[in-house]
């Protein structure tokens, strides 16, 4: 028969797990799509095209496209769209994509990378001159230099002398063109008598104010509009637009697979409705650029990089948590496991049973724990790169298994407040319990892993991840099992917890006031920031027993 002292971990339970059960079918849901803007049979306009697959990189030196990788691409490409632009004229293997874009009745915008280097942009422009000679009814158009000006590499008068020479021996009917950001031609109008169209990038996830997925495409239209009031009579084309499918926020602009599929399909609709000239960023997700635009640099494609399949259907719903019955099933399993840990070392350390407030602290932490396991998963291989991001992930995903384990353990042996000092100098903590070292051990780990991401955030935070999925577990744990447990047995030590404390509150008001009030992941990591921050001040000034 059910004892009573087991009736209220039961409940708590069955709460928690429902609780976690019920987020996670929220944020499954499908997000409502626009209609489809493409007739039956209708394809994109034009796309940006890389070959570069997972693994490959511009910055390798020996990075190498086979023909029937490019072939492949194309062939699902044609399927979709009409035309691809590339970037680059030289790179191994490029040579041969308008053969086969001929292949499969695509066309080709031809990229002439530009950059500092006066060796490598003579052989850009040889080779786009070549391409657009050998294949003038393939090549339509020769963009020489993308974002040169943006990046400071050039300056205009430059960029119209390889304009100028350019199109002396392109074909005739071969259009040439530059291309950048719209401030940037906004501030060289001059640039545009060199050119036979106007090629501006319009990215409102990267301005300078960053707009909203809501908002993007009303803000696309006011730019485009603009911009044609700048060089009236002058053909344009929007030659990057799109929105990126994973990240971190920036200001109220949020990536994710549902905003993606939105704003590229109402950007779509607002082009055909307007006849705007549209290339769409792009076409294969390219894990290189993470490198780097952090995450979300790698995540513009509207095709997956490993899977090579559309990420999304035509005016379907998008769940921007598709596996998110698995990630809960992984939270009640995980959620479980922490009570399973506080009742057991309970029963083994013997004395009073756990009372309401210690088995509410243990719902706490099953909760948050719970809850966050299963993106914190899902995220991690997304957001690692090199060695260093799969050792931070790892860690994290370490910390966030064995802190709320280890403090529902704490909780339920009634372990006391443990101190860093107990972690880095055990003479001065003669005689305290091997757990309780183990504890502080963990608190230092998490301390100097909280504090790479917070002053990350703090100090170059423009393409660093919020990584708040793993926090929270870490965060949360040490929160309620500091605020149940009794004061420490050492006084020793406690000017490290002090003078962190303050540290990350510091920290957390910056990230938040940084991204300002519209960034929910800035305010969730910040928020867990000023949390740890009262953690540690409890830990410091928590009344001492000798």
């Amino acid at each position: 028969m059910e004892s009573p002292r087991m009736r209220l971990p039961l409940a708590l339970v069955v709460l928690v797990s429902m609780a976690v059960v019920a987020v996670w079918a929220w944020l499954g849901q499908p997000v409502p799509a626009p209609v489809s803007p493409l007739a039956a049979g209708e394809k994109l306009p034009c796309v940006s095209y890389a070959p570069f697959r997972p693994g490959q990189s511009p910055f390798s030196e020996d990075v190498a496209f086979s023909p029937a990788q490019i072939d492949d691409d194309l062939a699902r490409l044609s399927k979709i769209t009409r035309c691809v632009r590339t970037y680059s004229s030289i790179q191994a293997g490029l040579s041969a994509v308008p053969e086969l874009a001929r292949k499969h009745g695509l066309t080709v915008l031809q990229g002439i990378w530009i950059a500092a280097d006066p060796v490598r942009n003579r052989r850009e422009i040889e080779g786009g001159i070549k391409a657009a000679q050998e294949n003038p009814d393939v090549v339509k158009a020769v963009i020489v230099g993308n974002e040169v000006l943006l990046r400071g590499e050039q300056s205009a008068n430059d960029i119209a002398g390889f304009l100028k020479e350019v199109k002396a021996k392109i074909p005739a009917g071969v259009d040439v063109t530059y291309a950048d950001v719209w401030e940037f031609w906004e501030r060289n109008r001059g640039l545009a008598d060199s050119v036979d169209f106007v090629t501006v990038h319009i990215l409102p996830f990267w301005e300078d104010m960053p707009v909203a997925a809501e908002d993007s495409v009303a803000h696309l239209g006011e730019i485009r509009e603009h911009v044609g009031e700048i060089f009236p009579g002058k053909d344009i084309l929007i030659g990057e637009t799109g929105w990126p499918s994973e990240g971190r926020m920036r200001e109220g602009a949020l990536p994710s697979p549902s905003n993606q599929a939105n704003v590229i399909q109402e950007l779509l609709a607002l082009s055909k409705a307007k006849n705007y000239r549209l290339n769409v960023i792009e076409a294969f997700d390219q894990p290189w650029k993470r490198v780097l635009e952090g995450t979300v640099g790698g995540h513009w494609g509207f095709l997956d990089a490993y899977t090579r399949e559309f990420k999304f259907t035509w005016g379907e719903p998008v769940s921007d948590h598709p596996y998110w019955k698995l990630q809960a099933l992984i939270g009640v399993t995980f959620a479980a496991s922490v009570f399973a840990v506080a009742g057991y070392s309970g029963r083994r350390a013997g004395g009073r049973p756990l009372g309401m407030r210690e088995w509410s602290a243990v719902a706490g932490i099953a909760f948050f724990a719970g809850l966050m396991i299963g993106r914190l998963l899902a995220t991690v291989p997304a957001e690692s790169l090199g060695v260093g991001g799969w050792i931070r992930g790892g860690a994290l995903v370490g910390l966030a298994l064995l802190v709320p384990l280890s403090c529902a353990a704490a909780i339920g042996r009634r372990a006391r407040l443990v101190t860093l000092t107990l972690a880095l100098n055990s003479e001065a903590t003669p005689g305290a319990p091997f757990f309780d070292r183990c504890l502080a051990l963990l608190l230092a780990a998490s301390l100097v892993l909280a504090a790479q991401i917070g002053f990350g955030l703090v100090f170059d935070p423009r393409y660093k991840d919020f990584q708040f999925a793993g926090l929270t577990p870490i965060v949360a744990a040490f929160a309620f099992y500091a605020a149940v447990a009794g004061p420490g047995r050492f006084s020793e030590g406690r000017h490290a917890e002090k003078m962190a404390a303050v540290l990350f509150l510091g920290a957390g008001t910056y990230v938040a006031l940084n991204e300002t009030l519209a960034n929910w992941q800035a305010l969730w990591t910040g928020s867990l920031f000023v949390v740890l921050a009262f953690t540690l001040w409890r830990l410091a000034t928590a009344g001492r027993r000798r």
